[in-house]
């Protein structure tokens, strides 16, 4: 018996990785967080799984003793995350919990928010020479928040910002950004990336605040920063450039025009 976190992406059911599809057809027991996950995702295991639940309403305790029945029964249990289980997926209790009982587990990751909403903007989130670090966080609330990782101190850095859970807050969220980044700097908000009522919205952090607000994004929304999602100007990768050699591509010699005649090389001795 074993119990495997999976990840079910941000929620197109195609967006499911072709692995964690596998095993959850393989699972007579299926735990799905309905408020995140949506019900297509299982659309492959209707009718064939024994027990399909969707832990939306039930504490931690209650989740454990559906794992704890389905190891008496020896049954694997598909347990159907969002996004990647390994980011804010809340696993590690549950972690804890199944060490505790010795239940095997195994974790499958998933296409992050993060990715998909760069992806739905048609961004890449690291430019040469603007950014070329992604910081993933959330804006603080009833989560035990460590000094050094709230956000005044993560923008020093101006790295580009992937900010989970904080939609609600985004006017406080632009009054700690813009001493580091500045009233221009673009700034996109993305609410239910690939659901089918997906919607977005981009600006600067001087005029997000009151667009957000237009749109009404109260929830499950992401909020990307940073001046990659706005810049033309910048440095083309090395990875491509043909007089830049590396182990899969030798450096390309300028070859001499044929027109170009060299003279024979004539010696004289005396």
């Amino acid at each position: 018996m074993k119990v495997y976190f999976l990840g079910a992406g941000p929620g197109d059911p195609e967006l499911i990785t072709v692995k964690a599809l596998r095993i959850l057809r393989e699972c007579p027991v299926v735990l799905y967080a309905g408020s995140l996950v949506p019900r297509e995702i299982l659309q492959d295991v209707e009718g064939i799984a024994e027990k399909i639940i969707d832990t939306a309403s039930l504490n931690l305790d209650e989740i454990m003793q559906h794992i704890i029945t389905a190891k008496q029964e020896n049954k694997a249990v598909a347990r159907v995350h969002s996004g990647d289980p390994s980011v804010y997926g809340a696993i590690g209790e549950q972690i804890r919990c199944l060490e505790e009982q010795g239940i095997e587990f195994e974790i499958v990751p998933g296409v992050t928010a993060t990715s998909a909403s760069a992806a739905w903007l048609g961004k890449e989130l690291t430019l040469s020479g603007v950014s070329q670090t992604i910081i993933m966080t959330r804006y603080e609330g009833k989560t035990p928040f460590p000094e050094r990782e709230r956000l005044p101190a993560l923008a020093q850095s101006g790295a580009t910002l992937a900010i989970h859970l904080g939609v609600t807050r985004i006017h406080k969220i632009v009054e700690e950004l813009i001493p580091y980044y500045g009233e221009d700097c673009p700034i996109a908000v993305c609410y239910r990336t690939s659901w089918p009522d997906q919607d977005k919205v981009s600006g600067t952090l001087r005029d997000i605040v009151q667009k957000v607000r237009d749109k009404k994004f109260t929830r499950t929304a992401l909020i990307l920063v940073g001046r990659v999602l706005n810049e033309r100007e910048f440095q083309d990768s090395y990875l491509y450039d043909a007089n830049q050699a590396h182990v899969y591509r030798p450096k390309v010699k300028p070859e001499v025009p044929r027109s170009v005649k060299r003279s024979p090389v004539s010696l004289t001795i005396e």
